[in-house]
This record gives structure tokens, sequence and C-alpha cells, in this order.
């Protein structure tokens, strides 16, 4: 990925020439230049769908401020960098944003300064194996070839978590791969992969290309039954659902494991920036559902719900109306 401090160059620049042109004040400039980088996620994934329309919403309509989304390796990655000040806005599933405030999970011992703009949609969890494996619960994954998804997603951080619910060990009862989802759906493809996870919302698209394309030689796998040692284990953060036939017109609904979505910042962000970025999400909302259905699956009184992760101030003025 290109380094950040080269995509400063352009506006340094303008900066500099501005200033030898005698170019009047115009008072306070915006806060890191008026440049918002995103951090979203796999490029096939509804992260970077949204994270894209939510750019454009804040270009658009934000004075004075360019925003742009940065395809990552989703949750943990993007957490690292939005409080590194290598992004302004990040994606995070709830389970690992909850673990990045508390210092837990891949952020032992560091709580991280990150704040919450808003709870939006859920994603499901998508466990999909080959059909002729004969796979029918979690616990026979043992000795497969299966994805976890990008290192330290939030996606390899739930199939990890689901895997021991299930009473397999993650590193040594399967063969582990963590791959990106457009790399897993190749190798699901070529067949050597049994099995893989990824935690998306509806439909996520790399998921949707996959099944599509060899109907019949794909299956979803119902998970849900395991939520008993995954709450005994991780709190009340995951929820059930049934992941409709429709999405990808599969033959029956499948049980389901889920998990609240949150829209991240740092905490140094300016109050009023803050609050501005969270109205844009409800007064263009209809602009993010147009690049993609999940992004009307959230409303303002849901949306302050995020704890354990605290809203930013700027955030939870605008919520309560100020």
């Amino acid at each position: 990925m290109i380094a950040r401090s080269s995509r400063w160059v352009a506006a340094l620049l303008a900066t500099v020439l501005a200033a030898g042109c005698g170019t009047p004040d115009a008072g306070p400039q915006p806060w890191h230049d008026g440049r918002i980088f995103l951090a979203t996620g796999n490029t096939t994934g509804v992260y970077y769908q949204l994270g894209g329309g939510y750019a454009d919403v804040i270009t658009r309509n934000l004075p004075g401020y360019e925003a742009r989304a940065e395809p990552t390796g989703a949750s943990v990655e993007n957490i690292n960098r939005l409080a590194s000040g290598d992004m302004e806005i990040a994606f995070s599933l709830a389970d690992t944003a909850a673990d990045a405030v508390q210092g837990r999970g891949a952020f032992e011992g560091q709580r991280q300064p990150v704040r919450a703009l808003a709870r939006v949609y859920s994603n499901y969890t998508h466990v999909i194996v080959r059909a002729d494996a004969e796979i029918t619960k979690l616990s026979q994954l043992r000795g497969k070839r299966v994805s976890t998804g990008s290192p330290k997603s939030g996606t390899d951080i739930i199939a990890g978590r689901l895997l021991t619910a299930a009473g397999l060990d993650p590193d040594r009862d399967v063969r582990r791969a963590t791959l990106s989802l457009p790399e897993t759906v190749q190798r699901m493809r070529a067949g050597t992969l049994d099995a893989m996870f990824f935690s998306g919302g509806l439909p996520t698209p790399g998921i949707a290309d996959l099944i599509s394309s060899a109907p019949g030689t794909y299956a979803l796998l119902p998970i849900a039954d395991l939520m008993e040692p995954l709450t005994a284990r991780h709190g009340s953060v995951y929820t059930t659902a049934e992941l409709p036939k429709a999405v990808y017109k599969t033959k029956t609904s499948t049980p389901t494991v889920t998990v609240a979505n949150v829209i991240l910042v740092s905490a140094d962000m300016p109050d009023q920036l803050a609050y501005d970025l969270t109205r844009l999400l409800f007064a263009y909302q209809a602009d993010l559902v147009s690049v993609h259905p999940e992004g009307g699956n959230f409303a303002r009184q849901s949306a302050a719900g995020t704890d354990p992760i605290p809203l930013h101030p700027g955030a939870a003025r605008f919520y309560q109306g100020g």
C-alpha cells in the first residue's frame, strides 16, 4: 500500500503555492488538512462498498474535506491504523472494537484510543463448505483446509472463537490459512480449500459470486448451536439470526452467529467534525443504500448503542439532538 506521506505531497504543494501567492487567511485549517481516509476491508466485501459510498457523501457534503476509502485487512488492522493516525475513520466488528478499548484479545494490555460514531448494520458469519465433503457441523472441520479470513481481521478472530467453541484448536486441529476474501474465493473454486469463514453484510459480493458460479457445489454451515459456549467465554456481544435462503439462493435458510459493526474515529478528532460525520450518515443514508442495501440497516435510536465502545462526544451530541 502506498505510504500515507506520499499522499500528502499534492496537498502540501498546494498549501505552499497558496502561501506564496499571498492568499488571504481563510481561518482555521480543516483537521488533517481536510484529508479523510477510511479504513474498510477486502475489495469484494461490504465494508469497502459502503466505505466508498460514505467517502463520496463526505466529499460532496462536508466543505473543506475530501475523503477516500482504502482497502485493508479489516477490523484489527483498521483499528491499529486509526490509532496510529494513518486513518481518520475505520469500520470494525463490535467484538474486535470492544477488545481494543478494553485492551484484550489482539490488543492485550494495550487499550486503543478509539471512539464510535455509530453502530450500524450487523455482520452475518458465513461458514461455507464444499457440498460433497458431507460436513454438517463445525467440529467436522478437524484436519480440513480452512481459510479463516485476512490475518487478524474480525473474521479471523470470530473464526478462531467459533472453532474453539466447537472443541477444535484453530491452529492445530485444522489446516488454517489466513487469506483475504478474494484469495479465499479463488482457492475454494480451485478446490484447494475445504471450508471458509467470512463475517460480512448481506449479500457479500465475493460470496455471492462464489455460490452463483457453481450452484450446488457449496453449502452454508449452520453454527447458531455454538452460541452457548461462545457467549460463556466472550459475553453478549454475539447474537443469532437466520441467513435467509433468498440472499444466496440456497435451498434453506441458515441459522448463524451475528455481530454488529461500528464506525470508529480517534479520540482526538474535533467534536464538531465527529458531529458532522455522524450527521451525514443519516442525512444521506439513501445515498448509502444506493451503494449497498446494508446502508439502510441502521437507525438513529440503535446507532447510539455502541457500549462498551464509548461514543465520541461529537457523535453523542448529535444523538442527544444538540
